[in-house]
Order: structure tokens, then sequence, then C-alpha cells
């Protein structure tokens, strides 16, 4: 293992966060609903209104724990990990129909959410449903974020995931409700089932 060093988190401010989802929406056709794919906590815990959910396939970009959590799923002195999408492969999960009448309620709060402190770039990638291809906003990793890891070794990675906890609960919770999600979709990804067993051998479960 290696010593690790998680810079701490900075927040966006009001006027940024605002100017964010002013830059996603330009890119979206008011006149029809949203799309929304979801890859990590978001399958499972949405905590917003929508119109369907289906399962969903994007390419070019995989699911990747290279995101450091220093509040929600860490502290700054034992950060945990969450998932962001980076580039290379693809990345089955769901995507989410909100529905145009409510997006000006749903964004706001769904940047506090995710933007607060710029670890993503909010991204249209064409999301694969199972009738049809449509444009989805997706959470894309910012490697300048002070949370982007960079690479990591599988066992600082387990360690990170066995250990920390936040706010919210345990990295490794955030980690098994993933693969529980996907399990329930039929979903085999070889790479986070096998980081969910490492984890679970390091806390004795």
């Amino acid at each position: 293992m290696v010593r690790i060093t998680v810079l701490q988190p900075t927040q966006l401010s009001a006027s940024q966060l605002a100017t964010s989802i002013d830059a996603a929406l330009a890119q979206w056709n008011a006149r029809t609903d949203l799309w929304l794919f979801a890859y990590g906590s978001l399958m499972w815990n949405p905590s917003f209104p929508f119109r369907d959910r289906v399962s969903a396939h994007v390419f070019g970009y995989h699911r990747s724990f290279c995101l450091w959590s220093r509040i929600n799923r860490g502290t700054l002195e034992n950060p945990g990990l969450v998932l962001a999408l980076t580039r290379g492969g693809s990345c089955r999960g769901f995507a989410y129909r909100i529905a145009r009448d409510q997006i000006g309620a749903v964004m706001p709060a769904l940047w506090q959410r995710e933007m607060l402190y710029g670890s993503y770039r909010p991204s249209w990638l064409p999301c694969h449903l199972p009738d049809r291809v449509v444009p989805a906003l997706a959470f894309v990793i910012n490697p300048l974020a002070s949370g982007f890891t960079g690479k990591m070794g599988e066992v600082n990675r387990v360690r990170c995931i066995a250990k920390a906890a936040g706010r919210y609960g345990t990295a490794a919770e955030y980690l098994f409700r993933t693969v529980e999600s996907l399990d329930a979709l039929g979903i085999v990804d070889g790479k986070l089932h096998a980081l969910a067993e490492k984890v679970r051998r390091a806390i004795g479960r």
C-alpha cells in the first residue's frame, strides 16, 4: 500500500452551480422529457420524481471507483470511494425519464447532490434503451477535480472502501447496494462484483 493524500473539497458557489445547470440544459430539447443515465447510487436512491425507469447501456465509458468521498461516504482523514464514469468500455445501468415540467425543480437538487464539488462533467451520451437510442445526461468524471483519485492499486481501493464511513453511511454499503441493483437487472459487472467480494472479506462478511 502507498500513502494516500487527499485534498480538501471545495464547494462550488450557487452561481457556479446555476451556470453549470444552464450549460448542461443548453443541449436539451426543452420540448421533450429529459433522460438521465444512472450507474451508481442514482440506481438505488434517485431522490427525484420520474416517469419511467428502464435498463440502459452506454458505450465508450465504464463505471469506476475513481472519486474520493470525503464527506458522504468517508472523511478527509479516512476517505471512501464512490463511482464515476470514465472513458473506455461500456456501462449498463438505468435510464430515468424525467418530465419536462419537473426539470426546473429536479435539476437544482440533483446538482446539489452530484455537482457540489465539481467532481463531474455533465455530459450527453447516446443511451441505448431496450427499444431505441436517446441522448441522456450522465455524470462523467472531471479529471481536474480535487476528488479525482488518478490511478489507484486494488489493495488501496479495497482498503478505502472497507474502512470508510461518512454522513450517509459506509463506502462498503454504497458498493454493495450498487451491486444489488445490478443483480436485480441481471447485469454482471465482473470487476465490480469481484471488488465487492474482496471488500466483504476485508470487513469479515
